[in-house]
């Protein structure tokens, strides 16, 4: 049994099973109970490695359709991955690295991993084999280290039926259809976000608050919630519209809870995409840092070269005035709202180059809810009470734009149609085919829309609705 793994791990690319090399060490581990997420820090490499790189710590993320593995490195290495078949496996090679530690505690949780094996190859190289339960795309890439990290390993391993879906059949709206609300809640998984008084961290807070506006929609008649993020995993900038669009959404709100410099900065704020730069030096700050969460996730995001992104901005010139006019009318009515039950940043809407507000033919808003990293304003934000009253204020201010500015074909829209719609109180001597003519309608008409017939006498003071 112990035989049978070594030489398994050893033969993958056919090795001499007799080689001073065979005699390595694996270990394995099965599947354990279910989680999101599962990390591992493994102990320091020793001084006799010191020449080779090391993996000091391994992450594992699980998301709607995909799993990502993502392994600590001391430095930068050279890697490469390939699949086997029956049964399915992925082997991982990685240079010149070591394994100081075990990964025995590593949890699978709901993963298509079914095990981990690996072992040392020719006295530095490290193989890593990850049984797998199903096939799975597999994609792999090195990440430099930015501001919360180092140097990163990250193995995606894709759903196959996920994988497979190339085309999306657009959705087509029908009459009398409910309004979509795309609800983002920022950052998550790989990054934490800000991280405020006494650790709080911003991709928790603003998933419960995301959590609560979605509720919230799912009880109003004529609405319908999409959240962008369901649980504590990453979704880059640009997938994050990308889904909006895909659930053919009328509106996008992205909730953050972010940080600055200053640990007095307070106050909620709304903000719209500025095309010509933000309105604010602490706006300008704000977007640089959440638009940087690319770089921990590992997205690179769209080129202005990229077919996509120059459809996106041929979309942007012809959509993007009536787009805007209307983020920022719904924008105004969520900060009136979010002024009722907290301070306010600034008294008015501000822009900012967010990247997840590049939806041309999206209305969107980015929603700071507070400052993280004030000390008053983290106290508050990690309560469910204070969370819940900012989820009523953002639910309030969509829902009372929508209301007054509903899209055309919704149930909203043609509530709003029948309220206002023209109607007619009979007088003595009045006719149908009189009411019929003075309104500019033919008479099938008249009758049709009030479930009336030619032989219904008509009644001083009937009230009839106008086509």
């Amino acid at each position: 049994m112990e035989l049978g793994v070594t030489r398994e791990l050893e033969t993958v690319q056919g090795e001499d099973e007799s080689s001073p090399e065979s005699k390595i060490t694996r270990r394995r581990f099965t599947q354990m109970a279910s989680v999101l997420v599962a990390s591992l820090t493994l102990p320091a490499v020793s001084t006799a490695f010191a020449s080779s790189s090391s993996i000091k710590g391994v992450r594992l993320w699980r998301s709607p359709d995909k799993t990502r593995l993502v392994f600590d490195l001391s430095d930068n290495i050279d890697h490469k991955i390939f699949p086997l078949t029956n049964p399915q496996r992925l082997v991982v090679d990685i240079k010149d690295t070591r394994l100081p530690g075990s990964l025995s505690k590593l949890e699978l949780g709901q993963t298509p991993i079914g095990a981990v094996r690996w072992a040392t190859r020719q006295s530095k190289d490290l193989r890593i084999v990850l049984d797998l339960k199903q096939k799975v795309t597999p994609r792999s890439f090195v990440l430099k280290p930015n501001e919360t990290y180092g140097y990163r390993l990250v193995v995606d391993l894709f759903d196959e039926q996920k994988a497979t879906q190339t085309t999306h059949a657009p959705v087509i709206k029908q009459t009398n259809r409910d309004i979509v609300i795309a609800i983002d809640a920022g950052h998550g998984g790989e990054d934490p976000g800000a991280v405020g008084h006494r650790g709080a961290r911003e991709k928790d807070v603003v998933l419960a608050i995301a959590r609560d506006v979605a509720k919230l929609f799912e009880q109003a008649q004529g609405f319908k919630p999409v959240m962008i993020r369901t649980g504590d995993y990453y979704i880059s900038l640009r997938e994050r519209t990308r889904k909006a669009r895909r659930h053919n959404a009328d509106f996008f709100v992205s909730i953050h809870a972010d940080a600055f410099t200053r640990k007095s900065a307070n106050g909620a704020s709304v903000f719209t995409l500025s095309q010509r730069g933000a309105t604010s030096e602490a706006a300008r700050w704000l977007a640089n840092k959440e638009n940087s969460a690319d770089l921990v996730g590992g997205e690179d995001g769209v080129s202005l070269g990229d077919k996509d992104d120059v459809l996106a901005r041929v979309l942007l010139d012809l959509s993007m005035t009536d787009s805007q006019s209307r983020s920022e009318k719904a924008g105004s009515k969520v900060l009136s709202q979010l002024g009722r039950v907290n301070r306010l940043h600034k008294s008015k809407v501000e822009q900012a180059a967010f990247v997840v507000l590049k939806n041309p033919d999206i209305p969107s808003i980015l929603v700071e809810t507070g400052f993280i990293s004030n000390p008053g304003e983290a106290s508050k934000l990690i309560t469910r009470a204070h969370q819940r009253k900012l989820a009523r204020a953002i639910h309030t201010g969509v829902k009372e734009f929508f209301i007054k500015y509903p899209p055309a074909g919704t149930l909203i829209a043609n509530n709003r149609s029948n309220a206002g719609r023209a109607t007619y109180r009979v007088r003595r001597g009045d006719t149908l085919s009189g009411i019929a003519s003075k309104h500019s309608v033919s008479l099938n008409q008249l009758l049709a829309y009030n479930s009336m017939s030619v032989r219904d006498t008509l009644k001083v003071g009937q009230l009839l609705r106008i086509p």
